[in-house]
């Protein structure tokens, strides 16, 4: 176990005796959602997770070290510092451990720490990927290539629709990851259910997708990408949220954003042009996500 990792007592004693554990992300917290809404949101899921049988482990990095499995204070804490918390990706730890800051972790490095303490279940809203423009920019998310090293599964509600999702997908392919689509053979879009791509394989239950994985790690691949649509009650009209993407793409571009600041602008941006709407699904998807991912983790550890 590394010096640096530091697992809550509920956690470790959960890894111990072989029981269900899900790990959570904290960029979702600083700088996915406005205070309060992400302190509720991040303990929501953390409930969801309970009631479904499995044990929550949100990561960050606080003073330095690789935290697994926040208390209801560190999350309060990282919810009102917001932006002001470092978003720390795969290329950033050692600098935070060294320094002994704090960071918040995005898809890649809670993969990274969950793998440390082997957690093989990630709940998320939406992984990052090839960002539009990317054949001049390069702009790729780390996301895509820590899928490709790290064996965790990451349950989420497909690539973030301000991505180019058929180049994403491409880069899966070409990195091994298998994408699932979860009761469905068509990739969700986020805030929507459809995209017009398809994915690898589509699996109906909790245990089919345990059964891959199990499977994968007996291979010694590396991690899976399981797709889960959000609820119809919750999906956007595309033509609205296709619209304001297309808008935020355009004003990031016109002001220069680009790098990690990338996603959150845009995420803050569709979120003012739908009047608000946009988090509402963000919220819901989210809390989809971590019941099936817990339901998963149930199956494995049997």
């Amino acid at each position: 176990m590394s010096p640096y990792l530091e697992i809550s007592p509920e956690v470790q004693q959960a890894l111990a005796e072989h029981k269900p554990v899900v790990a959570l992300e904290s960029t979702i917290i600083s700088h996915g959602m406005p205070y309060p809404q992400n302190v509720e949101t991040a303990l929501n899921v953390e409930k969801i997770i309970r009631d479904n049988g499995a044990v929550p482990a949100t990561v960050a990095i606080l003073g330095g070290k690789l935290k697994l499995g926040l208390t209801h204070e560190e999350i309060e804490y990282l919810g009102k510092k917001g932006q002001d918390v470092i978003k720390a990706s795969r290329r950033d730890l050692a600098v935070l451990v060294a320094r002994g800051e704090d960071g918040a972790t995005t898809v890649a490095t809670t993969m990274f720490i969950a793998a440390l303490a082997g957690v093989e279940v990630f709940a998320t809203g939406g992984i990052g990927g090839v960002h539009r423009g990317a054949e001049v920019t390069m702009d790729i998310s780390a996301d895509l290539e820590e899928l490709a090293r790290t064996p965790v599964m990451v349950v989420c509600a497909g690539a973030k629709s301000i991505l180019d999702l058929g180049l994403t997908l491409e880069y899966l392919e070409t990195k091994g990851v298998p994408v699932v689509g979860y009761g469905t053979s068509e990739l969700p879009a986020f805030y929507t259910s459809k995209s017009g791509f398809s994915v690898d394989y589509r699996m109906d239950t909790p245990e089919e997708v345990a059964a891959a994985f199990r499977a994968s790690r007996g291979l010694n691949l590396g991690g899976m990408l399981v797709t889960n649509p959000i609820p119809d009650e919750f999906a956007m009209d595309p033509d609205v949220i296709n619209k304001a993407i297309d808008d935020a793409v355009a004003q990031a571009k016109a002001q220069g954003i680009h790098g990690k600041q990338t996603t959150p602008f845009l995420l803050a941006k569709v979120k003012e042009l739908t009047g608000g709407d946009s988090l509402d699904s963000n919220i819901h998807l989210v809390y989809n996500n971590a019941r099936l991912a817990a339901q998963i983790a149930v199956c494995l550890a049997r």
